[in-house]
């Protein structure tokens, strides 16, 4: 009887969870200020916001804002569907600078050489899967939320290695962003952004604890050796895709999941809930995300499937599934300009990590 009582508890919360995750714009919620005052209450129930009097007003007039955008979008008839999520009161300038704020666009000036190998690994691949999902391969942890940290570029990184290292290990570890943030600060700025390139030679320098041993903060702190001496996960390196091709990066993806960058700052990314996104962007590099995997729709629309870090409510249950082979080189927001992979040749991993490189802290 107790078991039963358990599970139904259990239920219960997950239906109130699940409640919690988006809200769709009707039409009755349009039909009067008061009807839009109460769907902006029970967003704001299911969110958990607190606002002072006057700081809710301001914010109801951005919320309705953000409503109207999102019911004219969903009347179009596009391939992708947008929802009221938890950005749902904040404007775009605000979402952008809070959750696309990584520059990675200014890092790559920064960095001022051109990207490019010597090598391509899987140049000579000639057959790739009509589709790959590494989340059913079981190379992809759960969905992480970056907070209010322009750590997207930690976030890429690692799941391109947890990726790799299950790939070689058959083991699915947990791995630290915040020792990125903490510790990889020679070129990279924490919670001001980063690039992916530079993240990968601090991991084969040095490893990378799992979550566990380095939990994340959501902000720039110390970095604190004692945590890192246990286990850890070591690459051998990294490459990078050749820039603008798309054709290169199917190679990749279909023998790992690649750390891309995007620019993700615009209104119907901010919404975005489900189907293949087509929308409005650029190729201003402002996030960190990685492909985990391809399909094509019944339809016959190809797509990336990407792997965010804005938590399981934003999207697909924190993925997007973006345009693939466009016409534009670059790709769809720029998904083809940044992207890169770790490589691991090893089975195995250091059983602990007995120093830092001095130039890395």
């Amino acid at each position: 009887m107790e078991i039963k009582k358990v599970l139904l508890v259990a239920l219960f919360l997950a239906l109130v969870l699940g409640m919690a995750e988006s809200f769709d714009v009707h039409d009755k919620d349009l039909e009067s200020e008061e009807s839009l005052w109460d769907l902006y209450e029970r967003w704001r129930s299911q969110h958990t916001v607190s606002r002072s009097l006057d700081e809710k007003h301001n914010r109801f007039n951005v919320f309705k804002a953000n409503v109207m955008h999102v019911y004219n979008s969903n009347k179009l008839d596009k391939p992708y569907k947008l929802k009221l999520n938890k950005f749902a009161d904040l404007t775009n300038h605000e979402f952008r600078s809070i959750y696309a704020g990584s520059k990675v666009n200014h890092h790559r000036m920064l960095r001022g050489t051109p990207r490019g190998n010597d090598t391509f690994m899987y140049e000579n691949v000639d057959r790739v899967p009509s589709m790959v999902d590494w989340r059913k391969k079981g190379a992809v942890t759960g969905v992480k939320d970056q907070g209010q940290c322009g750590s997207c570029w930690a976030f890429s990184t690692i799941v391109a290695v947890e990726g790799i290292n299950q790939i070689k290990t058959n083991k699915l570890v947990f791995l630290s962003e915040q020792e990125l943030i903490d510790c990889d600060t020679k070129e990279n700025q924490g919670c001001n952004g980063g690039l992916m390139e530079y993240a990968f030679e601090f991991i084969k320098k040095n490893g990378i604890a799992t979550e566990s041993n380095y939990p994340y903060k959501a902000k720039d702190e110390t970095c604190d050796v004692s945590k890192v001496h246990k286990p850890t996960v070591s690459i051998d390196g990294h490459e990078n895709v050749p820039v603008n091709n798309e054709a290169a990066l199917l190679k990749v993806v279909a023998n790992q999941p690649v750390s891309v960058a995007i620019e993700a700052g615009g209104s119907d990314f901010q919404f975005y809930s489900e189907g293949v996104f087509t929308g409005e962007c650029g190729t201003d590099l402002d996030h960190g995300v990685a492909i985990v995997g391809y399909g094509t729709t019944q339809d016959g629309t190809k797509y990336w499937t990407v792997k965010n870090s804005w938590g399981s409510e934003w999207g697909e249950k924190g993925y997007i599934r973006m345009k693939r082979d466009i016409s534009d080189k670059k790709g769809l927001c720029g998904i083809a300009m940044e992207a890169s992979y770790p490589i691991k040749k090893s089975s195995s991993n250091p059983t602990k990590r007995s120093s830092y490189h001095k130039d890395e802290l």
